[in-house]
């Protein structure tokens, strides 16, 4: 059991008050991103040219969500604190997490291509790379160029070291949905023990997504009701990786960097594709089912290791936190 006290009232289960303040935030979160997301159901869907701007500005409905609901229900002492903005110490243990936030999602994201093939899910092609040929050179012939200008193997490489740089560039707009899920939600479920947490957070995270997964994004040619499952359950593995990385170092900050790196490598399955064969998103790479085994993996460690507990016992705000698998 965790030996981590627990404020009354919460005591296997979340106070009136939490739940009043976890509905609010859910309702506050799918209302923004929804209305930012109507242009393209009422226009030309993810082909219009604003669904760029729209992805990216329905990031910060979390963290909209998260300041209405501590502004007008939950009431922190420090919003900073809850959120896990604050404090950046230890330095030591912060640059540990980050430096795992960083490389952890990028490794879950290759490793779910080879283990894909494997299961002849994802068609592989590691000796032409022809996929990615085929792309890069219409990408060429789009800009009036012909020609590879370097060998496609060099490209390859090219691409993959600029991971870490596209990570922290996409670290930015990923804290405004960590800000909400990792930041503010999680802790708050934490109360429920810490599995019913990931779940419930994941569900939650998953489902906000669907004014884009409906219109085909992440799924094409699935059915909406499908690849809402499937980012569903997707967000439920990924995001116990972040909210390990989140309860562990007490700060929102290696969940945010984590969350810019997933974004940053989800796309490398162009990389190592075999061109003319269909990848069906559902089954194959960290979209689909055939990639969540290493990650769930991963978590179901954590869990059993007491992985989540945060090292001082408290959570944001001040606030202790029931930890580990248990959470009771």
């Amino acid at each position: 059991m965790s030996t981590s006290p627990i404020p009354p009232g919460r005591r296997g289960g979340m106070s009136r008050r939490d739940l009043r303040a976890v509905v609010v935030f859910v309702l506050v979160a799918y209302a923004v991103a929804w209305l930012i997301a109507l242009p393209l159901w009422l226009g030309d869907g993810l082909a219009s040219p604003w669904f760029p701007v729209v992805s990216v500005a329905m990031m910060v409905a979390p963290t909209i969500a998260a300041l209405v609901t501590m502004l007008t229900v939950d009431r922190p002492r420090s919003i900073p604190r809850r959120l896990g903005i604050w404090p950046l110490r230890p330095v030591g243990r912060l640059l540990a997490y980050l430096a795992l936030g960083l490389v952890v999602p990028m490794l879950l994201v290759l490793a779910a291509l080879p283990l894909g093939t494997a299961l002849g899910l994802y068609p592989a092609d590691l000796q032409n790379f022809s996929a990615f040929r085929e792309l890069t050179e219409a990408q060429l012939r789009a800009a009036g160029q012909s020609g590879l200008s370097a060998p496609i193997e060099v490209l390859v490489i090219a691409q993959l070291v600029s991971i870490p740089v596209g990570a922290l560039l996409n670290m930015v707009p990923a804290l405004g949905e960590e800000l909400g899920w990792r930041g503010w939600l999680l802790p708050k479920l934490m109360p429920l023990g810490t599995p019913w947490a990931l779940v419930l957070s994941g569900i939650i995270w998953g489902l906000w997504h669907a004014p884009v997964i409906l219109l085909g994004y992440n799924y094409p040619g699935a059915p909406g009701w499908l690849g809402l499952l499937c980012m569903v359950g997707m967000c439920i593995v990924v995001g116990g990786v972040f909210g390990w990385l989140r309860l562990r170092s007490e700060s929102v900050w290696p969940a945010a960097l984590a969350h810019g790196a997933f974004n940053a490598t989800a796309g490398s399955y162009l990389l190592f594709a075999q061109a003319g064969q269909p990848i069906d998103t559902t089954q194959a790479t960290i979209l689909g089912w055939s990639g969540w085994i290493l990650p769930l993996a991963l978590v179901v460690v954590l869990l059993a290791t007491n992985q989540f507990r945060a090292r001082t016992g408290a959570g944001p705000g001040g606030e202790h936190l029931p930890s580990g698998p248990q959470g009771s």
